[in-house]
Parts: structure tokens; C-alpha cells; sequence
């Protein structure tokens, strides 16, 4: 098997802010490319700050275990995984890029997109949201009405939260949800809540802190809107812990390291009684592409990487008023340009 990767960036619309300032223009990711015989799987992972993985970590690790790497008998991508998962156990980001990848490549291996070897139907998908990012007022409203949208996802945790949403309100009757990407405190929160269901909001992604556990205890016996783990909800082990704290968890694969954890994380959640939803971290098609092969499975969906970015080195999924297409018949789904 031979490996050929590069960095992209990918530039935001618009700039692109979360709770506590965190600002960027453009999206730094990694795109992966695994070679066997005549099929070629593409996967991707986005470097982020505040996880302290870049795209030069991400290669630097893949070069130092290249020979490893190319010298392994892909067969599936499970088994690849786990030999991954114990290669790099410090950088769950490059190991989700190579299973991505990996899984890319058995789809055409065996001429299936990835949901039909999951055996699961192209049916009851839910809308993919897209995100309004923090902003003055003014600019959030402006945003909102240059993409008109079924749903809106939007960033939250400063002390205009209330004023935003009732201003973003006057403008649509779509479905809002938030994200406060663990910007409030506990006292926020009870007192936000309330007012945000009135304004129409269906629910609330990660409102306290990750580690919080007491207080999301309290909101979550307290809150009358339903509660999505993001920050709090990493990896496979973090699942179990959700349950009785939030109504459901927020999947992302970069995070917690690739495809075939996530199938996992989805039994468990459902064996829970959660909810499940699949996150976006600003990818592009590639990665945007492996979250859709998993709508059949999913509650909520958040892949708007590609309708935020001004460019895009894949193509092979369409957004139709939040509806989602899968453009290919193998794989991901996806060709790059």
C-alpha cells in the first residue's frame, strides 16, 4: 500500500468564531490518500488549535511510521484501525484521516458506499444544519438571510446571547439550535433556557463546561430543552458517561478517531437511550462525505463544512435546503478535483 498525503486550506466565507474569541479565516486540513493496486480511499482530518494537533504534527507522525504504514496487509478497515489506533495513540486525528481512508478504499474494493455496507437505507435523513457563527447582531442577522436554511445552528456563549436569538428570530421561523461550545456557567444556563425554548430553539449542544459533570447533572434534571454532549463526549469511553447528564451526544470522527469507533459509539448511545448526532469540524467533502454515509443512523447532523468555505478540493455531495446527496456509488462517495 503506498501513502501520499497534502495540507489544504480551505477559506471560511466568513470568519469563523466560537465562544471565548476563538476566531479563524481559514481551515488548515490534511488529505490522505491510500494507494492499493488500482483503488485509491481518500480520507481527511482538520488540524485544531485548541486540541493542539496541526497538519505538520499530523505528517510529521505519518512519516515517522511510514514504513509500518505502506507495509501493512489492508484486508479491512476495522482490523486497519486497531493497528492505527496502537501505531499512533497520541494523534486520534491522523488515525480518523487513515480510517477514513481505509474505509474509503473497502467501499470501492468492494463497489458499495460505505451506508450500504453498513446495511443500512438511504431513508428518514435528518436536515443538515448550517452554522451562524458569533458576530455582532447585525451580522449574524445578515449572515442568516444570505442562506436561507431549514436549520440553523448558532454559536453561542457571550452576554448578548438572548438579544441575538431574539434578533435572529424576528427574521426566519426555521429551527434553531445552539451550540454555547461550553461558554456558559451553570447559572447561565438555567436562566438562559427557558427564554431560548420561548424563541423556538429545538436544543442545546455542550452549554457547560467538559468536565462539569455536578452542574450538567443539575441542568439536565433542570433544563426544559434537551442537552448534546460535544466537548464532553470525546471518545468511546466518554459515552457511558453521558447518560443521565445529557439527552444525547454529538459525534465527531476527527475527534474521536475515525469511522469505525464512531459505529461503535452509535450502538452504545442507543443502547443508552441517547440521542445521536454527528458533528462537523469544518471539513470539506471528504470528511463531509463520511458523515453523510452515516445519516441513515443519525438524529441531528451538523457537515456544513462545505457551504462555509469558499473552496473545496473534492466534490461528490450536494446540499439541496439542508437535504443531503451522495453523488458517487462507491466508497465515500467522493472524487477529488
Amino acid at each position: 500500500m503506498k501513502i501520499f498525503y497534502q495540507k489544504v486550506e480551505l477559506p471560511f466565507q466568513y470568519p469563523f468564531t466560537i465562544s471565548n474569541g476563538r476566531t479563524k479565516t481559514h481551515q488548515p486540513t490534511l488529505i490522505v490518500m491510500l494507494q492499493l493496486g488500482k483503488w485509491v480511499g481518500f480520507g481527511e482530518a482538520p488540524a485544531i488549535t485548541y486540541y493542539d494537533i496541526t497538519v505538520e504534527q499530523m505528517i510529521e507522525d505519518l512519516e515517522a511510521k511510514r514504513p509500518y504504514l505502506e507495509k501493512f496487509a489492508f484486508t479491512d478497515p476495522e482490523r486497519y484501525w486497531h493497528y492505527l489506533h496502537h501505531l499512533f495513540p497520541g494523534n486520534p486525528f491522523l488515525v480518523c484521516a487513515l480510517d477514513i481512508a481505509g474505509w474509503d478504499l473497502f467501499g470501492k474494493m468492494e463497489n458499495k458506499l460505505l451506508y450500504q455496507l453498513w446495511n443500512t437505507e438511504w431513508k428518514h435523513l435528518p436536515l443538515a444544519d448550517y452554522t451562524i457563527g458569533i458576530d455582532s447582531i447585525e451580522k449574524m442577522v445578515a449572515k442568516m438571510k444570505a442562506k436561507p436554511w431549514p436549520v440553523y445552528k448558532i454559536k453561542l456563549g457571550t452576554p448578548e446571547d438572548l438579544e441575538i436569538m431574539a434578533a435572529l428570530r424576528q427574521h426566519t421561523d426555521a429551527v434553531f439550535r445552539i451550540d454555547a461550545n461550553a461558554g456558559w456557567t451553570l447559572e447561565e444556563a438555567l436562566l438562559k433556557i427557558p427564554r431560548l425554548k420561548e424563541l423556538g430553539v429545538e436544543f442545546i449542544e455542550q452549554p457547560l463546561a467538559k468536565d462539569n459533570w455536578e452542574g450538567m447533572k443539575v441542568l439536565y434534571q433542570e433544563s426544559v430543552l434537551h442537552l448534546l454532549a460535544d466537548e464532553s463526549c470525546v471518545f468511546e469511553s466518554d459515552v457511558e458517561k453521558c447518560q443521565g447528564h445529557f439527552h444525547g451526544i454529538n459525534i465527531k470522527l476527527t475527534k474521536c478517531s475515525g469511522i469505525t469507533p464512531a459505529l461503535r459509539m452509535i450502538k452504545k448511545a442507543r443502547e443508552l437511550g441517547l440521542q445521536v448526532m454527528m458533528g462537523s469540524m469544518n471539513e470539506c467533502s471528504v470528511g463531509s462525505a463520511a458523515i453523510a454515509n452515516f445519516l441513515p443512523q443519525l438524529d441531528h447532523v451538523d457537515m456544513d463544512g462545505p457551504l462555509l468555505q469558499t473552496e473545496d478540493p473534492a466534490m461528490g455531495i450536494e446540499f439541496d435546503f439542508g437535504k443531503v446527496r451522495i453523488l458517487g456509488r462507491e466508497g465515500l462517495g467522493i472524487q477529488m478535483k
